[in-house]
């Protein structure tokens, strides 16, 4: 049943025309109060992210930003950015949409500094191993093309 609620609360904030705060602070209270709730919104993170092409950018904006605000208050685990893998063949026009809004809000609510130190922690690192690829260097170009294209070029200075 936590799942369905889950689930209904990113299906509601996604209808909305513009993004409600009142759906990410509901989520984050339920985050709170029980852990079981942050490790189904990482399910729900996943499962959204990998039908993202089949969103309209609104609906796709809105469901970022709530991510954002889950991950920008810790009511859910940065865990979940390692479903992203930010390469040219791993994403859509719509992942990268996605993407770029998750970062821009997160960078909004942290600050480009506090955000910069999140991805550098040791402990983290693995989790932001797809979001900045480093197996590669056409890989490695294109994380930081695209950060740099959006106006986030600040966190690919390592």
């Amino acid at each position: 049943a936590e799942v369905e609620l889950c689930t209904m609360l990113v299906e509601c904030c996604s209808q909305e025309r513009t993004f409600l705060r009142y759906y990410g602070l509901l989520a984050q209270r339920f985050c709170f109060i029980s852990q079981t709730y942050a490790t189904l919104f990482d399910e729900v993170f996943m499962k959204q992210y990998s039908t993202i092409h089949r969103l309209e950018t609104n609906k796709l904006r809105n469901v970022a930003k709530f991510f954002a605000h889950l991950l920008a208050t810790d009511a859910m685990s940065w865990t979940c950015l390692a479903y992203i893998s930010l390469t040219e063949e791993t994403t859509t026009s719509s992942s990268r949409i996605f993407i770029k809004i998750l970062f821009q809000e997160l960078s909004e609510a942290l600050g480009l500094k506090q955000l910069n130190a999140k991805m550098q922690d040791p402990a983290m690192r693995e989790y932001f191993q797809g979001v900045m690829p480093k197996d590669e260097p056409r890989n490695t170009r294109f994380s930081i093309n695209f950060f740099t294209s959006i106006g986030l070029g600040g966190l690919t200075d390592d």
